[in-house]
């Protein structure tokens, strides 16, 4: 046995081995070759156009010609004078690229739509002595970087010429020449004077000129209700709006100052940003005058519901501003929005895993103000609390209680739990039992349920249709006549006084028609007292 289980394996071995280089020679059966490994991105940026332009303008600020260089696709006879190439291309970037560096092509590809072939991207033009000149860049495979961008040695050859056309800027020309000598951080006091102006004076224009139009708006009159609104709403909106005007003319002027690319970047993202969060202060204040117009509107108590989603709709709308201008500030800083949504929408995942209970509240908010349930003002009974209703957040419901407590309450909770709302009520119920001593007679109990029904009845304040006051028991202790008549008041204060005026007129006509409640010592006792004289 131990012999034949070693020849059987033994044979199993040698077909597997015999097997093995056989099973490369058919066609379906093929060896897995490596992967090839990925191409690794330039360090230097080349990758795409805008990276190119980027990277030499950066190399240029810093005055390192050597790195300025690398982006340069120039010939063996113009690298003998790369440095003064270098330095003219620049000064005519500076001078004459009026475009903003965002327009060029960030993809590795290169603009497919540009008219050029696919190894070609255009930069500009630059308007150098009325013509229209543009800055060919050119696509090489370069040993270290993989495929890269160059400026073209077409364009670097036309360098020389296009610098001896360089002409003075209109800050030069208008501005002193003392203002010219002096720099701070790369820029002339000059230049430094008209970017503060480029911001300044359309600020001090506007700020001027708010008054005049909050003069005008003031004498709207008063029965144009939503000119009224729009005064309001243009006195909440005049900073902002103040801000982003002056800022968008500031950035609009930027490429005619004759600033350096360099510090157009960087001034053009600071201001950006801050036109970003100036517009997103603008966009909050104009959508809280429109939900504050539209509960107006809806002041009365049938759109209470609507304006409970009114206001659920405004906090999910400054949520919303403030995600739109937080990613388009980390746009404008040169994150990779894609990824960083990409990573919200997995975190959005893990945190809705991680929180069921509060995505749980949040719907439940929602349809419970779909649904017409509740609303902020409203009376009512939640679990047995009887309070008013203060606020619906995005996850709760603020309940002030009649002890003056606070009492919050999931969203969530509430459609497992009992709600009773008082607010939706046009009329409030008053039924009550009249416990009428025993030895009471037949006429007298007739006469206290005609002249109670007469008393009901003729109360502009009741509901005379539905008045019912009806002997419905000789009870053990007392003969009982229920008294069901509706107030038409939804105000509870209101009831309370109604109703006690209610049951003192009862109290006198049980006392006018010579009878007289059950004394508490006959409930005690356990049976009806002695006739009383």
């Amino acid at each position: 046995m131990p012999r034949r289980f070693f020849r059987t394996a033994t044979q199993l071995v040698c077909l597997f081995l015999l097997a093995a280089p056989a099973a490369a020679q058919f066609p379906g059966i093929q060896r897995q070759e490596p992967a090839a490994p990925a191409p690794v991105p330039d360090p230097l940026g080349r990758s795409s156009p805008r990276g190119t332009l980027r990277g030499f303008i950066v190399a240029m600020e810093r005055d390192d010609l050597a790195s300025a260089a690398r982006f340069l696709g120039a010939t063996d006879a113009q690298r003998r004078d790369i440095d003064t190439l270098a330095r003219n291309l620049r000064e005519l970037l500076d001078r004459y690229l009026s475009r903003p560096i965002t327009s060029v092509s960030d993809a590795p590809a290169g603009s497919a739509d540009d008219g050029l072939p696919f190894d070609r991207e255009r930069v500009g033009p630059l308007m150098i002595g009325g013509d229209a000149v543009d800055v060919i860049l050119v696509r090489v495979n370069d040993p270290e970087g993989g495929s890269i961008w160059l400026v073209s040695s077409e364009t670097l050859a036309r360098v020389p010429s296009l610098h001896r056309l360089l002409e003075e800027s209109w800050v030069e020309r208008v501005m002193p020449a003392a203002l010219q000598r002096h720099r701070l951080f790369a820029l002339s006091y000059a230049q430094w004077l008209v970017l503060a102006a480029s911001v300044g004076v359309p600020l001090g224009v506007l700020w001027l000129l708010s008054p005049l139009g909050a003069a005008l708006a003031s004498r709207t009159p008063a029965r144009f209700g939503w000119l009224v609104a729009l005064q309001r709403a243009t006195r909440r909106v005049r900073w902002p709006l103040i801000v982003v005007l002056s800022l968008a003319t500031s950035l609009a002027l930027l490429p005619f100052i004759g600033l350096p690319v360099a510090f157009r970047i960087t001034y053009g993202r600071l201001a950006t940003t801050v036109f970003v969060v100036a517009m997103a202060w603008l966009v909050r204040r104009l959508s809280a005058s429109v939900f504050e117009r539209a509960r107006t509107i809806m002041d009365e108590r049938e759109h209470a519901n609507a304006e409970s989603l009114l206001l659920l709709g405004e906090r999910f709308v400054d949520v919303l501003i403030v995600l739109v201008a937080l990613f388009t500030v980390l746009t404008v800083v040169g994150v990779d929005t894609t990824t960083a949504l990409a990573g919200v929408g997995i975190g959005g995942i893990a945190i809705a895993l991680g929180a069921q209970k509060t995505v749980e509240n949040l719907l439940g908010g929602v349809f419970l103000l779909a649904d017409n349930a509740l609303a902020v003002g409203d009376l009512c009974s939640i679990s047995g609390r009887l309070g008013r209703v203060e606020d619906i957040t995005l996850r709760s419901i603020r309940l002030r209680t009649i002890e003056q407590s606070m009492l919050s309450i999931p969203a969530g909770t509430l459609s497992q739990a009992s709600i009773e709302n008082f607010a939706t009520r046009r009329k409030i119920l008053i039924q009550t039992i009249v416990r009428l001593r025993y030895g009471t007679s037949v006429d007298q109990i007739k006469a206290v349920l005609e002249r109670t029904t007469a008393m009901l009845a003729g109360d502009a304040r009741v509901e005379a249709e539905t008045v019912r006051v009806r002997l419905v028991e000789f009870g053990k202790l007392a003969i009982e006549i229920e008294i069901f008549a509706y107030v038409l008041t939804a105000d509870v204060p209101t009831f309370f006084a109604t109703r006690e005026e209610i049951l003192l007129r009862v109290a006198s006509i049980v006392a006018d028609s010579g009878t007289d409640f059950a004394q508490p010592a006959d409930l005690m006792d356990g049976g009806p007292a002695g006739p009383r004289n």
